[in-house]
């Protein structure tokens, strides 16, 4: 069972945008809240597919969460980096994919890419 959940940025475990975890035996799935629901969808797909990916790759949330909680450690100020981007990262295959299929929603959607990041930049 997947539960997909659109919350304040103060509700997210770490600084970030989109986020997936298992609580019990449900995966939820969660995107900060944004001026726009297409925005929120795409986070909540690039975060959907991720997870799944992770899942088949056996790379636990665990193991992710560390990683983008370490990761925004030590991000230097004004890095718009992303840590799925990483050539470090664990996940860094899964992470791709799923912004391979987000740009391709967001086309479909007839969102433009540009201003979808800058608002996701801008948090």
């Amino acid at each position: 069972f997947v539960r997909w959940t659109v919350v304040s940025p103060t509700m997210m475990p770490y600084p970030t945008v989109g986020w997936w975890g298992r609580k019990g035996h449900k995966l939820v799935i969660a995107s900060v809240r944004l001026s726009r629901r297409r925005y929120e969808l795409l986070i909540l797909t690039h975060e959907t597919i991720e997870s799944l990916l992770c899942w088949a790759a056996a790379i636990p949330e665990e193991e992710v969460t560390r990683f983008d909680v370490e990761y925004e450690a030590v991000r230097p100020k004004g890095d718009l980096s992303e840590p799925g981007d990483a050539t470090d990262c664990p996940y860094r295959g899964a992470h791709r994919f799923a912004t391979l299929c987000e740009r391709g929603l967001a086309r479909l959607l007839f969102v433009d890419w540009d201003a979808y990041t800058n608002e996701v930049e801008s948090l």
